[in-house]
């Protein structure tokens, strides 16, 4: 494997290490480093402690200060995915794990989030496919590895789903700091996904913000032959940010 910047060296043995240790410390929480039962990853408070997101908008995920079925932006502009699911906020401990596994390439904390993702999960019908949000070429370079490719990966181990590939058909500005319609205009027609994609697949992210870039996903999915499409996020923003 060619490693192409001292970034991407850097990164890697950040992975390499957290691999080797992620396992060392058995029947620990991996937030407050109490012991837990029967080896489980977390213990029962800081599990019931994490900042779920439990009132959201049924369409977007988008956190609501009260139950409602679809918030306000769906109502006026739906998305091009039929349903989303964002288990967890982003904020306090969900913010942080995501950081350790997004900016400090910790595997362990990927597994974790993948982990909970797959425990929010109800009984219902898996999709037949996983398809990731590409990542901004730059930001791989950078960080060593597309991280929303490294969660889906692992939520198909977990959930035993195949993945399927998909591309950025241009390098795309960071979304950061745009408005929503800014960030639909920013990524719209910047995906092309893997051909003869089956009818029910599943795109996945690590946050979801305005939902803008799984929209383009899902519009390249259907593209590609999906006819129902899941938004699947690690984690969601509180509204305002």
């Amino acid at each position: 494997m060619i490693v192409r910047s001292a970034w991407e060296l850097s990164a890697r043995i950040k992975l390499l290490a957290d691999q080797s240790v992620r396992v060392g410390l058995p029947g620990h929480c991996a937030f407050c480093m109490g012991m837990t039962p029967q080896a489980s990853p977390w213990c029962e408070a800081c599990f019931e402690a994490l900042p779920w997101n439990c009132v959201a908008c049924a369409r977007c995920a988008e956190p609501l200060a009260r139950p409602a079925e679809l918030c306000g932006h769906c109502l006026r502009h739906a998305p091009s995915f039929d349903v989303a699911r964002a288990p967890l906020r982003y904020e306090d401990a969900s913010q942080a794990l995501l950081q350790r596994f997004k900016f400090g390439a910790q595997p362990r904390a990927g597994i974790l989030l993948a982990t909970l993702f797959v425990r929010s999960r109800d009984d219902g019908v898996l999709p037949e496919a996983l398809v990731a949000v590409p990542t901004h070429p730059q930001r791989r370079r950078e960080r060593g590895f597309d991280h929303s490719v490294w969660l889906t990966r692992e939520l198909s181990r977990q959930l035993g789903v195949p993945h399927r590939r998909a591309w950025r058909e241009r390098d795309t500005p960071t979304q950061r700091g745009l408005t929503r319609r800014a960030r639909r205009g920013n990524v719209r027609g910047a995906f092309r996904v893997t051909p003869d994609l089956p009818a029910h697949v599943a795109i996945v992210d690590d946050v979801m913000t305005t939902g803008s870039t799984l929209s383009a996903l899902a519009d390249a999915c259907r593209r590609a032959g999906a006819q129902h499409v899941e938004a699947w996020a690690m984690t969601r923003t509180p509204r305002g940010i």
